[in-house]
């Protein structure tokens, strides 16, 4: 079996691929909604791929690994990665987590970060409000996730948050953090003291917080929430769309508290978790197989993460149906330190009408049943999909 092409068309808001075979059968991947722009930069590696056997995984990986960065340029090679795994699962005939050692659970657990309501506000009542319309979900998701202080609008909202003005960057993640004064920081406890008046202890809650908190302040900030027992603080130091780690930050920051310390959304592969893992810099990763280079890789970070007694929580929120197949798969083989990934939600509705293979209804007590069709098990519906397509993209099917 070989490569005769590689293809990618703006569905929506997604990037989504397609690698073609000289046997007619192909793989499918999804970038995040949030990076429409990188389409170019997947094209770019088209002619490495031409002419390999996409059931050798790594031998192909081999080829590109380079190619990728820190967030959002390591989203280029994850989603080939993964599109090849859903390829060779279909040569196969058997479902993706058999290529990746066999499961170890039947149902894996998702929280959402995703699907929120839009708050009127970023006060206490308002983020009280959101988590009641989020409890009440029929998904009945047993951990939630929200946004505060500088992951959030507070920074811009709440009078004197900080000691800076936020930064008037049109990015997403550009830094814009500052030492938070006194009101600030009470503005953000009050928050969550209302947030967990509602969750109780039926429903988890995380937060995540930047990045942009100066260390003294996260320390703080830390401790101050610690009876609130919540399930970890993100993104505090490092994350989003910050190139680089800051293991020694972040350890100074985990070992001076209870509050779990998560973050690694924005890593791209193995080598830049080594010194938060090793050296117990966070309690919980958190890469997101879009962007960490793909799903194979996160099974390694996370076998890596259970040696050294650190936790599992892929982040996952802007995936896309195709990415929450993938988050599935994967997910289905990862050892005891998994906790739950960040559930994917197609950002239009017609998502769930476009593709096969998604059961209904997908996730029932925060649980989703792993299903047992050949690659990822969620497919494109030719037919179904035409429509969205865009003039260039219309031979995506051919």
């Amino acid at each position: 079996m070989k490569i005769t092409d590689l293809k990618c068309a703006l569905i929506g808001d997604n990037p989504v691929i397609r690698i073609c075979t000289d046997e007619g059968i192909s793989g499918f991947g999804e970038v995040e909604q949030y990076k429409p722009y990188i389409k170019p930069y997947v094209m770019h590696l088209r002619e490495a791929l031409i002419g390999q056997d996409p059931r050798d995984v790594e031998r192909v990986m081999l080829r590109i690994r380079n190619r990728g960065a820190f967030k959002p340029y390591g989203a280029a090679v994850s989603v080939i990665e993964m599109a090849l795994w859903d390829l060779a699962g279909k040569a196969a005939g058997v479902p993706v987590y058999r290529l990746l050692g066999g499961k170890v659970r039947d149902r894996v657990r998702c929280y959402n970060g995703s699907i929120r309501p839009p708050m009127a506000g970023s006060g206490p009542e308002d983020y009280a409000a959101a988590c009641k319309w989020m409890k009440a979900r029929p998904e009945g998701f047993s951990l939630v996730k929200m946004g505060v202080a500088f992951h959030s609008a507070q920074k811009r909202d709440f009078p004197g948050f900080s000691y800076a003005d936020p930064t008037d960057s049109p990015f997403h993640g550009a830094y814009d953090g500052a030492p938070m004064t006194e009101r600030g920081m009470a503005h953000v406890i009050d928050c969550v003291a209302a947030m967990k008046e509602v969750l109780g202890d039926e429903v988890g809650l995380a937060l995540d917080c930047g990045p942009g908190w100066m260390p003294s302040d996260a320390i703080r900030f830390a401790r101050k929430v610690e009876k609130y027992n919540l399930a970890w603080l993100e993104d505090m130091i490092t994350g989003d769309y910050v190139p680089y780690v800051n293991a020694d930050v972040y350890r100074d920051l985990t070992q001076s508290t209870s509050t779990p310390i998560h973050t690694g959304e924005q890593i791209y592969l193995r080598q830049n978790f080594k010194d938060l893992i090793e050296t117990r810099a966070v309690d919980v990763v958190g890469p997101d197989p879009c962007d960490v280079g793909g799903i194979a890789e996160l099974k390694w970070i996370a076998e890596f993460a259970n040696l050294h007694g650190v936790l599992m929580a892929p982040h996952g929120t802007g995936n896309g149906v195709l990415g929450l197949a993938a988050l599935v798969q994967v997910c289905a083989t990862l050892p005891a330190n998994f906790i739950a990934f960040e559930y994917p939600s197609g950002n239009h509705p017609w998502w769930y009408e476009i593709v096969d293979g998604l059961p209904d209804p997908i996730v029932k007590d925060s649980l989703i049943e792993v299903w047992d069709r050949p690659g990822m098990g969620v497919e494109l519906n030719p037919e179904r999909t035409r429509p969205y397509l865009r003039e260039e993209d219309a031979d995506f099917f051919d």
